[in-house]
This record gives structure tokens, C-alpha cells and sequence, in this order.
């Protein structure tokens, strides 16, 4: 199991596949050297040993070799493969004992290219075979019969052995390389629902940046608007005055733009304290502003939220309270808090009824990322207040 484009996990025996290519030559050329040094067998016995086992090497190169690097070897190739070692190897086995040697080259593949029990029957079969084939071409006494049969069986116990751990190394090379692709299929799957989280949330951050300053500027322009035009008429001093304001607000609008698209703090806090931004702010909306507590410099997050959350009631209450209505704003500096407070005489509403504007539900969501809360207290014919608290840094008192 790989992810699309990405390498399959290496297994441990296919990355010391050289090192089973050693082993193999080396329990080879010592089953050649014994067969020709076994001096208790005729040439003509050790030669024939010898040709049969030379066929073994490109055999192992050839087919051998690639089916232990498979995942999961081909089981019908693997049995013909063994069956044509075995071919090879019995009859050379009952004319030399010696060349059950080989036998540690040919018992660790069974166990790496089978699965089911044909590990353990191709075992049974390399370890016992030669020892019945010897016993019947041989003759020998049931002395040496018994002392051979002992030996096989011990190479069986041991190969039975060393082939259930090669299957658990397997096995667990198996799990390991499935949990890592999973893993790797997870990570790509948390990286990616990151981004889209990212995305979601810097198009909700824009969202709210929007509709606090170029939306609320635009609804300013078109009520502005018309106003001027009921006033042109008959009390064009005012209408210059409105004109005056269109100006001030489109102006305010563009610097909020900029702003937005440089990522920058909102254009009334450039170069501004909080107060001197809400100042201007409540000048614009006709409201008042009340600053209670020791005003102090704050980290930009806090302050930011304090003027989009004044704005988003002040164009509420503008919008829904009605233009004539009487706001107040109140900026309070605690220890560890922050608080603004925007009133109203206006109409009121039902702040249980289900909302579908966004403006409130952005103002809690502003607040929320910060550490802080809003609060919206309203009676339908007593007014609306916005209440949003801040956690700021402590004060520090002076030694």
C-alpha cells in the first residue's frame, strides 16, 4: 500500500538483499569445498555432486533471487523454483552427505517465498529425503540410520525455528510498511484539511474585514446620498455638509482598503491611540465616547478587535435603531481587561430570536479569537447594548 507517485516502503530483506546473495555464496562454496574433500566417496560420486550443484547459482540469480525481493512472491513460481532445487540438490544429497550443507542456503527461502504450510513441508522434505534416499541406495547399518535421522530432525527443529522468526520479521516488515503508508496517507490528509481549514478561515477573517469597514462605508455612502438628495432642494448648506461627510467616509473607505489588502492595522489605529481612533469613529456616527481607567498602549490584536466590534454596533444601531437614536460608547481600561460598551435608545429586538445578518455573529467570532467574549443585551422599545470584553496584559506596578 504506496501513495500515488511515491516509492514503495523498502522491506528489510529486500534492503539487505547483498547480504543474502553473501550468505548464499558462501554456504555454496562451502558445500563444494566438503563434497571435494570428502574423501570416503569416489571422484566420480563428488564430481556428480558438484554438477549438480553448480546449476544451483544461476538458478538463485535468476528466478531465486527476485522472488525474495516480491511482496508477495508469486507462489507458483516460488514452488517450481524450490521443486527444481530440490531435483537438484536430493540426488546430490544421497550421493555425498556432505552436500546437505546447501541445505542452510535452501531452507531460509522456503521460508521467505511460501506461505501456508509449504514452508514447513519443503523443509521437512530438504532435511528428511536425503536421509530416506541415502538409507535406501546406501544400505547402511540402523546405527548410522539413527544417528542421521537425529541429525535431520535437530536441522528440522532448528530450520522450523529460524523459519518462524524469518516469517515474524516478515510479518512485522509487512504491518510497518502498511502503517507507514498510512501515516504518510494521514499526514497528506491533515495537510490538506489544514490548508482548506486555513483557507475557510482567512476567507471568514476577510469576510468579517469587509463587512466592518468597506461594506459599513458603503451602506454610510448610500444613506449620505440620500440624504443629499432630499436636501438639495431646500437646504443645500446641509446637503454640502453631507457631500463634506460622502467625501470624509469614501476617503476613509480607500484607506481601509489599502489597508486590508497590506494586511496593515485598520486605517484609524495607524499612528493613533484606541481612544483617538473611537474619537473619530463616534464624530462620524454622531455618538459619544466615555474612556474610563488608565489608557495605556496594547498589543495590535485587542485593539483591533475593540474598533471593528465599535463599528460593527455603531452600524447596527445606525441601520436597525434608527438615525436618530442617541449612542453612546464607553472604553474602559482594567488591570486585565478591556471593555467596550456601545448603547443605544433605539427600537430593540428579541436577542434570543434566531439572528440571519452575519454582523453579530462576526462580532462574537472577532472577539472569540482573541480570548475574549460579546455579550448583546436588547428589549424590544428599551435599546440595545453591545458589550465586548478583551483580556489584556496585567499592569505592572513600579518598584
Amino acid at each position: 500500500m504506496t501513495l500515488p507517485g511515491t516509492a514503495p516502503e523498502a522491506h528489510a530483506w529486500d534492503r539487505s538483499i547483498r547480504l543474502w546473495d553473501l550468505y548464499f555464496a558462501l554456504a555454496w562454496v562451502a558445500t563444494v569445498a566438503f563434497v571435494l574433500g570428502a574423501a570416503q566417496q569416489s571422484w566420480t560420486a563428488r564430481l556428480v555432486a558438484v554438477g549438480l550443484l553448480v546449476p544451483l547459482v544461476p538458478l538463485y540469480v535468476g528466478v531465486g533471487r527476485a522472488l525474495i525481493q516480491e511482496d508477495p512472491p508469486k507462489q507458483g513460481r516460488a514452488l517450481r523454483y524450490l521443486a527444481v532445487a530440490m531435483a537438484l540438490f536430493l540426488p546430490a544429497a544421497i550421493l555425498v552427505d556432505e552436500t546437505r550443507l546447501v541445505a542452510f542456503a535452501l531452507i531460509p527461502q522456503c521460508f521467505m517465498t511460501l506461505r501456508m504450510r509449504w514452508p514447513l513441508v519443503a523443509a521437512s522434505f530438504i532435511n528428511l529425503a536425503p536421509v530416506v534416499g541415502w538409507a535406501l541406495v546406501r544400505r547402511p547399518s540402523g546405527q548410522q540410520v539413527f544417528s542421521n535421522f537425529l541429525f535431520s530432525g535437530m536441522m528440522l527443529v532448528f530450520s522450523i525455528v529460524i523459519g518462524g522468526w524469518i516469517i515474524r520479521i516478515i510479518e512485522q516488515s509487512v504491518e510497518r510498511a502498511e502503517l507507514i503508508a498510512e501515516l504518510d496517507n494521514s499526514r497528506h490528509e491533515v495537510s490538506r484539511l489544514s490548508a482548506a481549514h486555513g483557507a475557510l478561515a482567512e476567507r471568514e477573517r476577510m469576510a468579517r474585514e469587509i463587512h466592518d469597514t468597506l461594506a459599513q462605508g458603503f451602506t454610510s455612502l448610500l444613506m449620505l446620498i440620500q440624504a443629499v438628495e432630499a436636501e438639495l432642494d431646500h437646504d443645500l448648506p446641509q446637503a454640502r455638509r453631507h457631500l463634506a461627510l460622502m467625501d470624509e467616509t469614501a476617503r476613509q473607505n480607500l484607506a481601509e482598503a489599502r489597508a486590508l489588502v497590506a494586511g496593515t492595522a485598520p486605517a484609524d489605529l495607524d499612528g493613533a491611540s484606541l481612544p483617538d481612533a473611537l474619537s473619530r469613529l463616534a464624530a462620524r456616527h454622531g455618538a459619544t465616547l466615555v474612556v474610563t481607567g488608565p489608557v495605556r498602549p496594547l498589543p495590535a490584536g485587542p485593539e483591533v478587535v475593540a474598533l471593528r466590534s465599535c463599528q460593527e454596533a455603531l452600524a447596527n444601531a445606525r441601520k436597525h435603531a434608527g438615525s436618530s437614536v442617541a449612542v453612546g460608547i464607553e472604553l474602559t481600561y482594567a488591570d486585565d481587561t478591556l471593555t467596550l460598551s456601545v448603547r443605544d435608545d433605539g427600537r430593540g429586538f428579541d436577542a434570543d430570536a434566531p439572528c440571519a445578518g452575519y454582523g453579530l455573529a462576526g462580532l462574537r467570532a472577532r472577539a472569540g479569537e482573541v480570548g475574549g467574549s460579546a455579550r448583546i443585551r436588547s428589549i424590544p422599545g428599551d435599546g440595545t447594548t453591545v458589550t465586548v470584553s478583551l483580556p489584556i496584559s496585567p499592569v505592572r506596578s513600579a518598584r
